[in-house]
């Protein structure tokens, strides 16, 4: 299985980006998907989620500004981000599989992909 995150980039604080995370060796839509990050010198944290059966879930953080979305054709997860603050600057990593109220405790996720890094300048 290999998730392969893709779309961070430097951003103006106010601006947007949309990560992607494709998939190969496991269907997206069987599985619980998601989005976590991970800020220089803090834990790993969520941040979104879709479930394979399409229910969406957010972080408080980023609750009204960010919109997960599966495309099941093109097996492909994204995270589209708006109005971004500087205290969204992490790299972000897709994941799959276990249980999404596993993954708001931070832990049981199956599969990590690489993170991609996401800079947002004041």
């Amino acid at each position: 299985v290999q998730l392969q995150a893709s779309g961070g980039g430097l951003v103006q604080s106010g601006g947007s980006l949309r990560l992607s995370c494709a998939a190969s060796g496991l269907t997206f839509s069987n599985y619980n998907t998601g989005w976590f990050r991970q800020a220089l010198g803090k834990e790993r944290e969520f941040v979104a989620a879709i479930s394979w059966s399409g229910i969406t879930y957010y972080a408080d953080s980023v609750k009204g500004r960010f919109t997960i979305s599966r495309h099941n054709a093109g097996n492909t997860v994204y995270l589209e981000m708006n109005s971004l603050k500087p205290e969204d600057t992490a790299v972000y990593y897709c994941a799959a599989g276990g249980s999404i109220s596993s993954w708001r405790r931070g832990v049981g996720v199956d599969y990590w992909g690489r993170g991609t890094l996401v800079t947002v300048s004041s």
